[in-house]
């Protein structure tokens, strides 16, 4: 399973132009994981605990709406 790499994330986000920082982890796990399948984001962003509270917030439960939030973003 891969671990986010919080330390990337935060030098990937100095150079994002998006206010929100969910948002710009989604970009970040497409850009620095190369990951695209909405389903493997989602296992990857439930088992950590930063990410997972960001998923809460958005009251986000699996992947189907991880993929709705995304295309209506």
């Amino acid at each position: 399973m891969i671990k986010i790499n919080w330390d990337e994330y935060k030098e990937f986000k100095r150079y994002s132009n998006k206010d929100d920082k969910f948002k710009i982890l989604l970009d970040f796990m497409k850009s620095y994981y190369n990951m695209h399948n909405m389903l493997d984001v989602y296992e990857v962003l439930v088992n950590d605990e930063l990410a997972k509270m960001m998923l809460e917030k958005r009251e986000i439960v699996d992947a189907e709406a991880l993929e709705n939030y995304m295309f209506k973003v």
